[in-house]
């Protein structure tokens, strides 16, 4: 093998192991966009849903979740700043070095370019193209002769080939190493914005936690209210359930109280919305989830824990709750002192909309995906309107952040 071809190959290797980095640097770089882009707007919707009109009328729990939500996700967005900002110096650097090794072999390439041309214009100064051919000592050597002159003309045109293409991936180089200090510099700034802001958030919540320390009485009655409206609702939850299990089972002879003997039709269902876990549309047309699922410990009192058997989502005023899967209506909710629900069933999955102020539906309905259930209740008290969703298997009771698309 030529050392020129040897070059090439070299040449080759190390272009292609560049673009294979920087493409996936610049796919990691879309997906970390994209996540970031997503918890800008869910501070956003913080802001607007928990914040804009409560000012201070709020539930003094209400807000501390409220503000302690917002706080996370703003500190996750400075971390995954941060680690934009970091594949980017890795993308630089990989572009100076990339910029750095082109020039030198763009240098050495119009060297060795100039010196075909010099060699060129000698031989077309020396010697005839014809006279070179015609003084062959016979047929073979003048093949020969005429196939160097063709492979010779044809070095030269890939040289100036390469020439051409190295000076374009030069310049395309250094466009993308000028916007990527663009980025760069706009993520620092935004960083340094959120950090001012997450500041500002993190005092707040001192004075907020000074705020209850000094009414304790009155949070401690507030958390004992909030266990009580949860619990109701979770105990009507289950009766719910367990009252249509043992009704469905009655039909087949069954005599399960825990889990609902299924018809082939009810079998489809349920294992289509099983398919679904993860993809399931959530219950409102936008909103944000305010409370996640399970346990979590009390902000001022770490001792105390806290339950949510569902999750809440906050909206807007006027919004509608809706069926996140096609179903049958097989219970409404009343709980004494509190507001209305609805319960779907899918098969053997059971979704419960709760905190409802008028119902669309009725007991034996059947409904269909993204079907309006009845509004959302809102709140005289604080303005806002918030629906509580549960999801349960038979009788079991299912994390919903599992089973709804990015809950």
């Amino acid at each position: 093998m030529s050392i020129n071809s040897s070059y090439r190959i070299d040449l080759m290797l190390i272009a292609f192991l560049l673009t294979f980095c920087l493409n996936a640097q610049t796919g990691e770089q879309k997906a970390l966009e994209a996540k970031r882009e997503r918890l800008q707007k869910e501070i956003k919707e913080i802001n607007r849903l928990l914040f804009a009109e409560r000012k201070e009328k709020g539930d003094i729990i209400d807000q501390m979740e409220a503000l302690d939500k917002k706080i996370n996700v703003r500190q996750e967005l400075i971390r995954l700043t941060n680690q934009q900002s970091n594949l980017l110096n890795r993308q630089i650097s990989v572009n100076i070095r990339s910029i750095s090794k082109l020039r030198e072999d763009l240098k050495l390439l119009k060297e060795d370019y100039a010196r075909l041309i010099q060699k060129s214009y000698r031989n077309k100064a020396q010697n005839n193209r014809l006279m070179f051919l015609l003084s062959s000592e016979n047929f073979y050597q003048a093949l020969k002769r005429l196939q160097y002159m063709k492979q010779y003309a044809q070095h030269r045109k890939r040289q100036g080939e390469s020439i051409a293409t190295k000076t374009a991936q030069l310049t395309e180089l250094n466009k993308d190493l000028v916007e990527q200090r663009k980025v760069k510099e706009q993520l620092l700034v935004e960083n340094r914005n959120a950090k001012n802001t997450l500041s500002k958030e993190i005092a707040s919540q001192k004075e907020l936690l000074t705020s209850i320390r000094q009414n304790e009485a009155r949070y401690t009655a507030a958390i004992d209210k909030k266990r009580r409206e949860a619990r109701k609702i979770d105990r009507e939850i289950e009766r719910l359930i367990k009252s249509a299990i043992v009704t469905t089972n009655k039909k087949t002879g069954n005599t399960s109280t825990r889990t609902f003997a299924l018809t082939p039709e009810a079998k489809i269902v349920a294992t289509n919305f099983s398919a679904n876990k993860g993809k399931l549309i959530w219950p409102v047309e936008k909103g944000i989830k305010s409370q996640g699922y399970g346990l979590y410990k009390d902000k001022l009192y770490p001792g105390i824990e806290h339950r949510n058997n569902g999750v809440t989502i906050t909206t807007d005023k006027g919004s509608k709750a809706r069926a996140i899967f096609e179903g049958e209506v097989i219970a409404i909710l009343s709980v004494p002192g509190g507001s209305r629900g609805v319960q779907i069933k899918h098969g053997n999955y059971i979704s419960t909309y709760y905190n409802l102020s008028k119902l669309y539906v009725k007991k034996g309905d059947k409904v269909t995906a993204k079907e309006v259930l009845g509004d959302i209740y809102t709140s005289r008290f604080d303005g806002s309107t918030k629906l509580k969703f549960y999801l349960y298997r038979d009788s079991n009771r299912l994390n919903p952040e599992e089973w709804i698309y990015q809950l």
